[in-house]
């Protein structure tokens, strides 16, 4: 798994989204400068203009009529423009999160197979979900608020240094203080954040494995263990939470603090200079009220930068994977392959998993096209993943595989596998309808295609007995119908798809006896006519394929039919002869 180069901090590149919504944003933005110079606008109307003017020096009722007309004015315009302002703004941060979302589960589709395998799924799961609900909740609201309440205080303080500069600068000289107290705040925070973030990828990890395994917490009687494994994890995400909700709380009370220490200097000094009489009354109100408006704003900038901090360690988490480069890559140059015959080369070929050993060992193999082709060995000698090499899950260490001549690493992902079909042991089926998991081969498929594919599947009599038929949704991974059914459904699938190269990676060895007989008549008409690698432990379902490949520890050791291997004694005598034995044992054949 690869890194990129390093990037911009995460908030920076959170910022970087914002340029598709330019024009809302630029809507959303004049909209609050209008509700600013509103907001800013009202101390001074009341304290210089009404209280001074039109109250103490005029005392015109005439004019008392005119500012309570214009102050309604105000107030209707204010509505309007910040109903402007939310309406906007909100938008650009739900639809900059919603692109994170979609990047990011794109981004996991693209990932190779090895980088999955080494993630846990409820772990990612919540990268998608909580952590980019952490964003949402500061890129949606927060971050213009933010902007609308440091415009604020911006205003507030170039009036009041208008005002009076010597009050303004007593008042405001506590800034730096509150600003060097929450960012040393804000630090810790971001890291008791990320912490608990991460304790929370943990919860959502064992509430999914205990959700997939249900069947088998409840027949091995493990519910209160898995309780048990369940309440520490919570706890400890509950621990990991309070850390962070301690380092948030302790943040407003400090920064509030200095700035009700500013009012109380005001309180003095401006108290002093009216009665020097260098400061009006009118004006000393006006300066209360601006004053009296930071709070507000220092408040709420004060919770926003506790959830930004926040926000950033859940960006870091999000990034962390966007900047996750796959394994598996298309060549620059890579060419389209064109519809193929079928013939497979395996060349030198040797590969081990990332930080494993090596668990194939100089294979070399030549398959004709339409040549049916089994996979035999103990398990661990490797036969899984030779098979994987060939759709490129993975790339061999050394090597070349080769399709009707071409080198697979120079050839399209896509074009590659689209015509490789897959039935493993345990199908996934998708929670929609039957139609729609069938189609999945091959989209846009008509229904008399789909139905046709059944049909040869050995799967429509029984879909049929469904009340909506075709259209039955399945439940989640397609459990509501038995192992055989599942199966079934997913040879309808590969037939569907019409693929050239055929990989059944033990299809049949979790069925029962009649189920493996309708299953294995179903793949008997899927490798028809096509290059296929089978992997089986129930010996009997390989006997009719062309050549049988016996792997040990990686390599290959035998090659031939089923009757030239049985005559040799080798290891796929001793294979098959303790087949034989323990089904006997089983009574699944007659001996």
């Amino acid at each position: 798994m690869k890194k990129s180069t390093k990037k911009a901090s995460s908030g920076v590149r959170l910022l970087a989204y914002l340029k598709p919504y330019w024009k809302r944003l630029a809507v959303g933005v004049a909209a609050m400068l209008a509700v600013t110079l509103i907001n800013l606008s009202y101390p001074y109307i009341v304290g210089v203009g009404i209280f001074d003017q039109v109250l103490t020096i005029r005392k015109s009722q005439a004019l008392l009529n005119l500012a309570v007309l214009v102050a309604l004015v105000i107030i209707v315009s204010k509505q309007f423009f910040t109903f402007l302002q939310n309406y906007s703004l909100q938008y650009v941060g739900q639809r900059i999160v919603a692109d994170l979302r979609f990047k990011l589960f794109q981004h996991l589709q693209n990932m190779s197979i090895g980088f999955h395998e080494t993630r846990r799924t409820g772990e990612m799961v919540s990268r998608v979900i909580n952590d980019i609900t952490l964003i949402q909740s500061s890129l949606s609201v927060g971050l213009f608020q933010t902007v609308f309440y440091s415009a604020e205080l911006v205003g507030i303080v170039v009036i009041t240094f208008y005002l009076h500069w010597r009050l303004a600068f007593l008042a405001f000289i506590v800034f730096p203080l509150a600003v060097l107290v929450a960012s040393r705040v804000g630090r810790l925070i971001r890291t008791m954040s990320r912490l608990a973030q991460e304790k929370t990828a943990d919860l959502a990890a064992i509430l999914q494995e205990t959700l997939a395994g249900i069947r088998i917490i409840k027949a091995f009687t493990m519910e209160e263990q898995e309780e048990d494994r369940f309440r520490q994890k919570n706890e400890a995400n509950f621990q990991a939470n309070l850390r962070s909700v301690k380092a948030s709380a302790l943040l407003t009370p400090l920064v509030e603090f200095f700035f009700l220490l500013a009012i109380v200097v005001v309180l003095w000094y401006g108290g002093r200079e009216v009665i020097l009489g260098k400061l009006t009354v009118g004006e000393l109100i006006a300066f209360f009220g601006y004053i009296a408006m930071t709070t507000s704003p220092i408040n709420r900038m004060t919770q926003q930068f506790s959830l930004f901090q926040q926000s950033f360690a859940a960006a870091d988490r999000v990034f962390e994977i966007l900047d996750q480069e796959p394994e598996i890559r298309e060549a620059p140059d890579a060419v389209v392959l064109p519809k193929i015959r079928g013939e497979v080369v395996f060349s030198g070929v040797s590969f081990a998993y990332p930080k494993g050993e090596v668990v194939l060992s100089d294979i070399n193999l030549h398959v004709q096209p339409g040549e049916i082709v089994a996979l035999v060995g103990p398990s661990g000698a490797g036969k899984t993943s030779l098979v994987n090499l060939i759709p490129r899950f993975y790339d061999p260490l050394a090597g070349s595989i080769f399709i009707d001549g071409h080198d697979i690493r120079k050839i399209r992902l896509s074009s590659l596998r689209e015509q490789i079909g897959l039935v493993p042991q345990d199908p996934i089926l998708f929670g929609v309808s039957i139609k729609e998991n069938i189609s999945y081969g091959r989209v846009g498929a008509t229904d008399e295609e789909i139905v046709a594919a059944a049909k040869a599947a050995n799967a429509h009599e029984f879909i049929m007995k469904f009340p909506d038929g075709y259209d039955t949704v399945l439940g989640e991974r397609g459990l509501t119908v038995s192992g055989g059914e599942r199966q079934r459904i997913a040879v309808a699938r590969a037939l569907l798809r019409n693929p050239s190269i055929l990989i059944l990676d033990e299809a049949t060895s979790a069925l029962d006896v009649k189920s493996e007989q309708l299953v294995q008549e179903a793949l008997e008409r899927l490798m028809k006519g096509r290059t296929a690698f089978i992997i089986a432990h129930r010996l009997s379902t390989i006997q009719f394929a062309d050549r049988i490949v016996v792997l040990d520890q990686g390599r290959i050791v035998e090659e031939g039919s089923h009757n030239e291997l049985l005559a040799e004694d080798g290891l796929y005598s001793r294979l098959y002869n303790r087949w034989l034995k323990d089904t006997r044992k089983r009574g699944d054949i007659g001996g």
